[in-house]
């Protein structure tokens, strides 16, 4: 095991030893472990595996020696039974891979505050925007696709600075190192590919763009109603995707019908400006929310267009209730092949609702259906805690549409997952 590996686990595990006594003072921590097991009832044509396990360890630690400055720092540690995850034990730092790094670091993050003033610097999540299910002004937030309907954000190295002045916030942002959002498996259910595949798919990995981006923010929070305003200039952490045929060498592949030939795959970034807002306005009966951005491009073969979202929001009871239109308008096609979940939920009607049974158990739900019928998808979520640690959540999702739809190509998707966490 290398020694840097070694002393960052090292670090965390004392700080994590020592939280409890010096919680009041400088140092806190948060940690879980969590196991998951997937059931897919249907086969893929390229992936027969029907069960999957997955194991995610994860710790924080945030240290606070002065009221001007706080340090976090965080560690993940992987497995998994469907070779989603490294077998190197490797510390990753920037999160390039195709596969889950075994061992990666989460976030590092140095945040120093003076009066108005807030400077975060290191690797951090950044999020914009104030819509559910899509936001199209988040274009710093990168996230793990591998089970495309089940993904966590990435993290991201660079450096935020906020002026907050009454009801007005400023933030500016500067990533020097691109992070993209991980894609599916080329051998796994997740890509979608012919009943009958006629040639082998064969990653040829990406080209990540070299420079820096930047971002700029202004938000405004009224007495009844907030919105803002932002610019992005830098690249898609979602890929365009080159593809050619070429010979394929070696033996026949029988899972393809023999595969004379092979197809290959490579990744690329193109760069991108957006100019954004959202907007939230609370009235009697409910909170109007809409959120929208322009996406233009200087790439050859890439998209220009406006993604947009307009939703109701309404707590009752123990209700939360989301529901809305997401769309897409195309102000120039040149684009071939793309991977854009962002884009592939638009022209669609969305909806996300929550009820709280009791302080220990929680019932979720959450629908995609588009709006020629073609693609759907649905998803309800049981919780349940047991004592301060413990916690069982069980969770079916269901897709079904056209195989020429972005939801409805993982028809055969559809699964079961259920989830044991233990939080310490």
């Amino acid at each position: 095991m290398p020694r840097r590996l070694l002393a960052c686990v090292a670090c965390l595990v004392m700080c994590a030893s020592f939280a409890k006594p010096l919680a009041a003072q400088t140092l806190t921590q948060r940690g879980f472990v969590d196991g998951s097991l997937y059931l897919f009832p249907q086969e893929a044509p390229n992936d027969p595996t029907q069960v999957m396990g997955d194991f995610l360890a994860r710790e924080e630690v945030f240290v606070k020696p002065a009221s001007w400055v706080q340090f976090a720092g965080g560690l993940d540690l992987r497995a998994n039974s469907h070779d989603q995850v490294e077998d190197s034990w490797r510390l990753d730092v920037s999160d390039r891979g195709v596969q889950r790094p075994r061992l990666s670091l989460r976030r590092l993050t140095a945040t120093l505050t003076h009066g108005p003033f807030t400077v975060d610097a290191g690797k951090q999540f950044i999020r914009w925007g104030k819509a559910d299910i899509l936001n199209p002004t988040d274009r710093f937030a990168p996230r793990d696709f591998l089970n495309v309907v089940d993904n966590d954000f990435i993290a991201v190295t660079g450096v935020r600075g906020a002026l907050q002045h009454g009801a007005e916030t400023l933030e500016v942002v500067w990533v020097p190192r691109f992070t993209p959002s991980r894609v599916p498996l080329l051998n796994q259910r997740w890509t979608a590919v012919p009943e009958a595949p006629s040639a082998r798919l064969i990653d040829a990995g990406a080209v990540f763009p070299e420079g820096s981006q930047t971002g700029i923010r202004w938000s405004h929070v009224g007495d009844g109603f907030e919105y803002s305003a932002s610019f992005f200039n830098g690249f898609n952490n979602l890929p365009n995707v080159e593809a050619f045929v070429a010979p394929l060498a070696g033996p026949p592949d029988p899972s393809c019908f023999g595969c004379p030939t092979a197809i290959v795959v490579r990744r690329t970034y193109p760069a991108i400006r957006t100019y954004g807002g959202d907007a939230a306005i609370p009235t009697k009966w409910f909170t109007i929310k809409s959120e929208a951005a322009y996406f233009t491009t200087s790439t050859p073969l890439t998209d220009e267009y406006v993604l947009y979202v307009v939703q109701l929001e309404r707590q009752t009871g123990e209700w939360v209730i989301v529901g809305g239109y997401a769309g897409e308008a195309v102000t120039a096609q040149h684009s071939t092949l793309t991977f854009a979940p962002d884009r592939g939920l638009t022209r669609s009607f969305v909806a996300r609702a929550s009820y709280t049974i009791d302080s220990l158990r929680s019932l979720g739900f959450e629908t995609a259906i588009r709006q020629n019928g073609d693609g759907f998808y649905g998803k309800a979520e049981y919780s349940q805690a047991k004592g301060q640690h413990w916690r069982v959540t069980i969770t079916a999702i269901g897709i079904a549409g056209a195989s020429d739809d972005f939801l409805g190509q993982y028809s055969r998707n559809s699964h079961v997952k259920a989830a044991l966490r233990y939080s310490f």
